[in-house]
């Protein structure tokens, strides 16, 4: 079946069975592989990417859900030079393996861009991504750097 995508900008048809997860989709059919899978049941956060705008995780989520969205992945996060969240991580040495980072950077840009300046409650709320290496800590002073600004 084929459904209709807006990707970094982009309109894109694919043509896939209707379950098939999103993830799935933006790695293997247009490979788009910034994007991890990480736990498969939407726990971890690896695959987070902005649909319409609001962080979601997509290794559980069909095609079909999201047909005529506009999906935003880490590609397009940076597709006109560095977003100001991955200039933070850099400026702040967030990643450690860095497996994790590009579900997490969507997930803190979307806080930002619907709270501004979240309190520590809000970014722990909204922020649930998993990181193995434990660089939360970090996490926290980059969005921090970025409050201040």
């Amino acid at each position: 079946m084929a459904f209709k995508l807006i990707i970094n900008g982009e309109e894109t048809i694919v043509d896939v069975e209707p379950a098939m997860p999103l993830l799935w989709v933006l790695r293997d059919e247009l490979g788009l592989t910034g994007t991890k899978f990480g736990c498969g049941i939407a726990a971890c956060g690896a695959c987070t990417v902005h649909v319409n705008g609001v962080a979601t995780r997509t290794c559980v989520l069909p095609v079909e859900a999201v047909d005529g969205a506009e999906i935003t992945t880490i590609e397009g996060l940076g597709k006109n030079g560095l977003h100001p969240v991955q200039q933070a991580w850099i400026e702040h040495q967030v990643p450690q393996c860095g497996y994790c980072q590009s579900g997490m950077i969507m997930s803190v840009v979307s806080l930002l861009d619907n709270t501004g300046n979240p309190t520590d409650e809000e970014l722990n709320q909204a922020v649930t991504n998993v990181c193995r290496c434990g660089t939360y800590q970090k996490v926290r002073a980059a969005v921090d750097s970025l409050k201040q600004s």
